[in-house]
């Protein structure tokens, strides 16, 4: 047995190049992950709400991680004042739409990834497109900065039965969780916030919001999209938060609510 194992494993090596062999060892070192794990990846596709401060480092995970198709989604340009938290930006890029700066970046990174860049703002003017978008990716990683926006991200996700893997920052508070509709238990982002829930979305344009912030949770996103795809334990159920002030991390338990307009029944 251990021989036919040690032959499979060699057949699927074959079927890699050198340089993909080595810009993966690491991850192939790792039983958790193996080749097999790399395989999947290679398949894999992502899409990226938000090309700012989440979606920055988590794109760059991904790609760096060799996940096949990256889709991001992004209407914004890149500006001085992104600079500051942006990693996957540069000053080169300013005035570009950060769609297609991101889509540099994660090329310089990762010539073998595919990126597709989609100029244009979430919302219910593209639900038709977004809901195509969503129904066609293993993962969607929510990166927006409005309630609105991942409202209707989690209502398509809940339809489509597409896992989500939802972050949030400003100023020195972070939050992270993964909604997984194909998991019968599992909430839905509109379980914890309800769609008529009233907030004064909070932009870290007046607020700010701590540089290394972003990328912890962002990171953390990525690790929880790769979690997902490689079929490792994710944070569905759960609710991770973070005081970057203190380093203090606290841990809650979400429950799906029967009576959620969303994903209720």
């Amino acid at each position: 047995m251990r021989r036919l194992v040690f032959y499979v494993k060699r057949i699927k090596i074959a079927r890699m190049n050198d340089n993909q062999l080595l810009r993966h060892a690491r991850h192939i070192a790792l039983p958790e992950i193996d080749i097999e794990g790399v395989e999947k990846l290679f398949d894999a596709h992502v899409l990226i709400i938000g090309a700012g401060g989440l979606g920055s480092p988590a794109a760059l995970y991904l790609a760096a991680s060799g996940v096949g198709q990256i889709t991001l989604v992004d209407d914004d340009v890149v500006e001085l004042s992104n600079l500051q938290r942006q990693i996957i930006h540069s000053t080169q890029t300013l005035g570009m739409s950060k769609v297609a700066s991101a889509q540099r970046a994660l090329h310089a990174v990762n010539p073998d990834v595919c990126v597709h860049a989609v100029n244009k703002r979430v919302g219910t003017s593209m639900l038709s497109e977004l809901t195509d978008l969503i129904a066609r990716a293993d993962v969607v990683l929510d990166c927006s900065d409005n309630f609105a926006t991942r409202q209707l991200i989690n209502r398509v996700c809940v339809q489509q039965k597409t896992p989500l893997v939802s972050g949030a920052a400003i100023r020195f508070d972070g939050q992270l969780s993964v909604y997984d509709a194909r998991d019968a238990d599992s909430p839905c982002y509109a379980c914890l916030f309800a769609p008529d829930t009233v907030f004064a979305d909070e932009a870290c344009a007046t607020l700010g919001v701590f540089a290394p912030l972003v990328g912890i949770i962002g990171a953390m996103q990525a690790a929880q999209a790769l979690n997902v795809l490689l079929g490792m334990p994710a944070l569905v159920g759960q609710l991770l938060t973070l005081d970057a002030r203190t380093m203090q991390w606290h841990r809650v338990g979400l429950s799906r609510r029967m009576d959620c307009s969303v994903c209720g029944v």
